[in-house]
């Protein structure tokens, strides 16, 4: 930390030049976000039609605003002290409440959802300013933060005792209140707003390992799901092993478009930029985006695998072309962060899918799953083949396939 901190706080990691690791801490506490993924793709295959997945959506973005939040603390605080370790699994034990509670959310439970999300945001908010002290330099930033999360807790308790539209009406409200505040500085009266440089002793490394480590997270928790779904079948017969096969493929291309090179260049990027909080900031608005594709891919897989000879109808058809397309759209938005465009072979990719919308209402399942995996798996092919070509510079460049 800078030398000119007022007074020193509790628990803070050590900054000595070299990238702060993941602890084992942090990876066990991710299982609980997990657990919460899964509910969230069961959710929506339970709830297909678009007020339903406007729901699951508002949902979801609770639950990565609430791991974004931790994750931010454990950056700056020292996951390997007692003190903060048992803040973690304070943490844990609340959010795996409230990750059980997600199915019935917008039913009776409701109020059990809104009253173990707001103990997390804002309990971890305060606990965080006892660690730091009243004078610490990161302590108004931290002020600012309790101040907004607890303007969204009205919201998500006020949502918690309402029911229908009202409730999800509230608790967009207070989406938006947490995943915006952010962009501006979470400006309050008499506290003011935060500055790039109250985020410049961020760990930029770090919180790209962690986003990385939701990502893995989640596709691992899509292919456990396809496995689930095969061995609750019946029977096996070929078309229902083909399906699996299929989806299987679809989670591999996934995996490679977004692991094969981009992680490692994003860390990099994050590392070497001269504002890393801010760029770190980028990170999880984009990434809430491309992990809401692995959990929309998840709950189509699972119905290609039940249902393969069905006809393709609205709502499947949005949920079998929509997750690949959330899941492009979101890493090229990523890739623009890192090497500063958009790929041209996620447009590609995206143009495909839109291609493939209007045929899949002339097939079934099986065969729409089989064209969007291929689709993914073209678009994981010549980003591979095209970052490998570029030249091997500081900072990664793509040229198309063909371009010389």
């Amino acid at each position: 930390m800078p030398s000119d901190n007022a007074t020193p706080a509790r628990f803070l990691r050590e900054r000595d030049g070299r990238e702060a690791r993941v602890t084992n801490v942090e990876l066990f506490f991710d299982l609980i976000y997990a657990f919460a993924v899964t509910q969230l793709s069961h959710r929506l295959f339970h709830n297909l039609s678009a007020y339903g997945a406007l729901e699951t959506l508002v949902l979801w973005f609770a639950v990565w605003l609430g791991w974004q939040y931790t994750c931010w603390v454990t950056n700056w605080f020292d996951p390997d002290r007692i003190q903060v370790r048992l803040l973690l699994f304070a943490v844990m034990v609340t959010g795996m409440v409230m990750a059980a509670s997600l199915p019935l959310a917008y039913g009776e439970r409701g109020l059990v959802f809104a009253i173990s999300y707001v103990t997390i945001q804002v309990g971890r908010s305060l606990v965080v300013l006892a660690f730091l002290g009243r004078h610490h330099q990161l302590t108004p930033n931290f002020q600012r933060i309790c101040g907004w999360l607890t303007i969204s807790g009205v919201l998500w308790i006020a949502g918690g005792l309402l029911d229908g539209l009202p409730r999800l009406a509230c608790w967009s409200a207070a989406v938006l209140c947490e995943y915006i505040s952010p962009m501006f500085g979470f400006p309050l009266p008499l506290l003011g707003r935060s500055s790039g440089a109250d985020w410049r002793t961020t760990e930029g490394g770090h919180i790209a390992e962690r986003c990385q480590a939701f990502v893995i997270l989640a596709l691992g928790e899509s292919v456990v799901v396809t496995g689930s779904t095969l061995s609750d079948l019946g029977v096996w017969s070929a078309p229902y092993i083909i399906a699996f096969l299929v989806c299987f493929a679809g989670s591999i291309a996934m995996w490679w478009v977004y692991f094969d090179t981009s992680s490692s260049a994003g860390s990099r990027a994050i590392s070497r930029s001269s504002e890393p909080g801010l760029m770190a900031a980028y990170f999880h608005y984009v990434h809430v985006i491309l992990v809401a594709g692995v959990i929309v891919s998840a709950a189509a897989d699972d119905y290609v695998i039940l249902h393969p000879p069905q006809r393709i109808d609205w709502p499947t058809a949005w949920l079998l072309l929509g997750g690949p397309a959330i899941y492009i759209a979101g890493n090229g938005l990523y890739k623009r962060v890192v090497y500063g465009w958009f790929p041209l072979s996620h447009w590609v990719g995206l143009a495909l899918l839109a291609l493939i919308a209007p045929f899949a209402f002339h097939t079934d399942l099986l065969m729409t799953g089989g064209l969007t995996t291929l689709v993914m798996i073209v678009v994981a092919t010549w980003e591979s083949v095209s970052r490998r070509r570029s030249p091997q510079t500081g900072q990664m460049e793509e040229e198309p396939l063909g371009a010389e």
